[in-house]
């Protein structure tokens, strides 16, 4: 004998009571996955650029954990497309870093050992802005784009850590003038 459609849902919907009654059914939840413990952004002052001229590369990084971050260790790296331009020529030449009572030299400019830029511990809920200088040459190519990518690690005062990335910056156009 066939079931009808009407009993087979029936049958679903007894089964679906007795299993909520013991437990065994799935919870529903409308949580929000948790945020990351550390989350890195960049930004630029502008999107393009000519030969010869610069541009300010903004990192930004914030703690959304309970603790302190007491290590930072990032890398930046030029995007596959910006390395298959050898027309473009560019440098990153300056580092500084936010603080109250305004802008700080760093160090450690270059592709890799960019967390110790960051400064002293980060407290929870707060961030760090490392301004990093895009020169581009003055004999460059033209009508390309420059961008990096970053990867980073960090360390929290309850002996935690967070990997991350790749994170992408904005890319910067180079147009002739």
């Amino acid at each position: 004998m066939r079931l009808t459609r009407t009993r087979r849902l029936g049958l679903a919907a007894i089964v679906a009571v007795a299993l909520s009654l013991f437990g065994l059914a799935p919870a529903a939840s409308a949580d929000d996955p948790a945020p990351a413990a550390a989350e890195l952004s960049f930004t630029t002052d502008a999107a393009t650029t000519t030969p010869g001229g610069a541009v300010n590369l903004s990192m930004t990084i914030e703690n959304n954990q309970t603790y302190d971050i007491w290590f930072i260790y990032q890398t930046i790296d030029p995007t596959w497309l910006t390395t298959q331009r050898p027309d473009l020529k560019y440098s990153l030449t300056g580092c500084s870093l936010a603080t109250d009572t305004g802008a700080v030299p760093c160090s450690g400019v270059g592709p890799a050992d960019l967390g110790g830029n960051y400064g002293t511990t980060i407290p929870p809920g707060q961030s760090r802005t490392v301004t990093l200088t895009l020169q581009v040459a003055a004999d460059s190519g033209c009508n390309g784009n420059i961008g990096f990518y970053s990867y980073f690690y960090a360390e929290f005062s309850d002996s935690t850590s967070i990997s991350g990335g790749p994170v992408y910056t904005p890319e910067t156009r180079v147009l002739c003038a």
